[in-house]
């Protein structure tokens, strides 16, 4: 039989209606449910250490960067373009060229747009 230690945690689970959660994250905001709720249980709850998610900084941008990805067709023709150079059948054309510089400036676009809606900080060239 082992000892229950107070680094091991056990989950905990409990049935609330739709109001009760609600209720429930309004309460805790800004904080994570679970940990607002240890904070109101216990008198000096030990924090989970977890990676703190961003929240979305620009709704917009990132609603027109995503419906760009959704409209385009990069996914597949990268996926076209890598089989053609597997298999060595890729012709290496001006146009050719230009194509995989016009595919890789719309990504990067559309990273930057990602970076930036996300809040995250912009990566150093």
């Amino acid at each position: 039989m082992t000892e229950e230690t107070d680094d091991y945690t056990t989950p905990f689970s409990m049935r609330l209606t739709r109001a009760q959660r609600r209720k429930l994250g309004e309460d805790a905001a800004p904080l994570p449910v679970g940990e607002y709720v240890r904070s109101r249980l216990f008198d000096n709850p030990t924090p989970l250490k977890r990676t703190s998610r961003r929240p979305v900084q620009d709704e917009k941008a990132l609603v027109q960067v995503l419906g760009a990805l959704g409209r385009s067709r990069l996914s597949s023709n990268l996926n076209q373009l890598a089989r053609a150079v597997h298999s060595g059948s890729l012709p290496v054309t001006p146009e050719t060229e230009q194509a995989i510089i016009n595919a890789c400036a719309q990504i990067n676009a559309m990273s930057a747009e990602l970076v930036k809606a996300l809040g995250l900080p912009e990566e150093k060239k």
